[in-house]
């Protein structure tokens, strides 16, 4: 009986569990970017409430999904700055975005349903296929497996030892920036917390910049 009731509560606490994004958020996206820009975020509290229930690597790939049908342009076009981090509400209500602004939204979103962030790196990398910088999402099991990539120019996720079109070069997220390897984390280098694309992108994802 006691586990009975345990259940049940579990399951009104998912049902009354606050959305991704919030009613007042979505009105504000509505007055924006109009009906469009508002129904994309209201299908993406729908698709985090289904993804919460399943397992973490099929999360990775419903959460990468999703995003990668966000359509690419670059900063400069959509900014018109050389190099800005968008927050997923600014990425997702434009419906556009550059390598960056895919793997913030990825990060963010996976956080929100429980992966641990110790697993999520930001990964720069060369891609040797279009012959410049890139960044990826990359998913560590374990500090030493070898980690799966989330991109959004090749939409299946891959471990790294299969994309030998990526050369990489340094992870970091929150915490800590190593030299890049694809066998594991690679070798710890210095990293300020005062990193200030990261600083700037947490003051506005704080402030619901739209």
């Amino acid at each position: 009986m006691r586990k009975n009731i345990v259940l049940i509560l579990a399951f009104v606490s998912f049902l009354v569990a606050e959305p991704y994004v919030s009613e007042h958020i979505i009105k504000q996206i509505e007055a924006r970017y109009g009906a469009f820009a508002k129904n994309r975020f209201v299908y993406l509290n729908k698709v985090m409430a289904q993804a919460q229930a399943k397992s973490e690597k099929e999360q990775l790939r419903i959460i990468n999904d999703f995003y990668n049908s966000v359509r690419y342009r670059s900063d400069m076009k959509n900014y018109k700055v050389k190099d800005y981090w968008a927050t997923p509400i600014e990425f997702l209500a434009r419906d556009h975005g550059d390598c960056e602004d895919y793997v913030i939204a990825k990060y963010f979103a996976l956080k929100q349903l429980g992966v641990d962030t110790k697993k999520l790196y930001f990964t720069y990398v060369k891609s040797t296929k279009f012959k410049q910088p890139h960044m990826v999402l990359t998913y560590f099991e374990t500090p030493t497996s070898v980690p799966l990539v989330l991109d959004n120019t090749n939409y299946k996720i891959f471990p790294a030892s299969q994309r030998s079109d990526l050369i990489p070069i340094y992870n970091f997220n929150g915490e800590n920036l190593y030299i890049a390897q694809k066998s594991g984390y690679g070798k710890a280098v210095t990293f300020t917390k005062s990193y200030k694309k990261w600083d700037d992108l947490l003051e506005k994802i704080r402030r619901n910049q739209i």
